[in-house]
């Protein structure tokens, strides 16, 4: 009988100690898990924090007190993420994931990105583990009940990190240098399958073009798609990357070669690009050789009217829309006859 008692005591123990050390139910938290994420260029920020109510509390110096580190949220570390280098209110920060914590003042506040990202809060948190600080100035801001992190301000390069509670915003500025980050994804992707294919190093080529910046390289890229698959797309970019180092004279002889191989499409969207960069004796050129290339089309009588409307000539305007109107699918009739009365008053 001591032996069966001693056995159920154990089991009775074993098993009370598996219910406690089982995981807490999974309930709603009074500060809510939040996120935000935005993509500049290539490179990705993600800010995951969890989200406190003012309720009725008094913030700024009483519950969030004045001088001590913060954990910029509430429960465990605000973490922030920089999926390559970014440059915040104008200092390097490397790629990484990183702890936000926050020196609250009445005056500058002083924001801290910690190599430490899985502590609980700020209780843990050593001035040793620091990546980068700044200083920011707070924001007077209409009333918000709960604590969040946006991306405002949104540009190819940059965004503003922006923290808004109860009556203040904290505005962190960051900076990408779009320009080297896809130049380094670039290389990296044309050492895999992109760089046995035409359009990988075509697009590399077209995108330094656009940007007016490494035409060496970009030389050696479109050369490399041009000896795979030589076609309008990648002399048109060897002949704008030529200009751009002005030399015109080879510029012209590949453009006229690109030209000579365009196809409908490739005409069009190429005099549309000539206008939209402010081109349009240029872009006229274009529309009137595919006119001649493609009579029996209305799309090409569409455009050329369109690009000597541009070019306030309404006389010829409207000559081409009624040819591309005669000729046009039921679709696109009613646009175009709206157009012919809009040129015609």
């Amino acid at each position: 009988m001591k032996i069966r008692s001693y056995i159920a005591a154990i089991t009775l123990l074993f098993i009370s100690s598996i219910a406690f050390s089982q995981p807490a139910l999974n309930l709603p938290e009074s500060s809510q898990k939040a996120g935000a994420w935005q993509y500049l260029g290539l490179t990705k920020l993600k800010v995951a924090y969890h989200s406190p109510l003012v309720k009725g509390r008094d913030i700024w110096g009483t519950l969030v007190p004045y001088g001590q580190v913060w954990r910029a949220g509430a429960n465990e570390n605000t973490v922030v993420h920089f999926s390559t280098d970014v440059m915040v209110q104008g200092e390097v920060l490397q790629a990484g994931t990183y702890g936000l914590h926050m020196i609250p003042e009445e005056g500058d506040w002083t924001i801290i990105f910690s190599k430490n990202s899985t502590s609980w809060g700020s209780y843990f948190y050593e001035e040793s583990e620091d990546a980068l600080r700044v200083t920011v100035v707070p924001e007077d801001a209409d009333h918000q009940e709960w604590l969040s992190y946006s991306f405002e301000n949104i540009q190819p390069e940059s965004a503003d990190l922006v923290m808004r509670w109860e009556k203040l915003a904290v505005r962190i500025h960051i900076d990408v240098d779009l320009k080297t980050t896809v130049l380094a994804s670039m290389r990296d992707d044309l050492r895999g399958l992109a760089g046995f294919t035409w359009q990988g190093p075509y697009e590399a080529a077209r995108f330094c073009m656009d940007h007016n910046y490494n035409h060496d390289e970009a030389m050696q890229w479109i050369d490399r798609s041009i000896n795979r698959q030589k076609n309008f797309n990648n002399l048109s970019v060897k002949a704008g990357l030529l200009r751009q180092q002005d030399q015109n004279v080879d510029a012209d002889k590949i453009e006229s070669e690109a030209l000579s191989m365009a196809t409908e499409n490739e005409l069009n969207a190429h005099g549309y690009r000539l206008m939209s960069s402010g081109k349009n004796d240029k872009a006229l050129e274009v529309f009137k050789m595919n006119v001649k290339r493609h009579p029996d089309s209305w799309n090409v009588y569409d455009s050329l009217g369109e690009a000597y409307s541009a070019a306030g000539d309404s006389k010829n305007a409207i000559k081409n829309y009624k040819i591309a109107l005669s000729k046009a699918p039921e679709a696109q009739k009613e646009r175009i006859q709206n157009i012919l009365k809009t040129i015609s008053n």
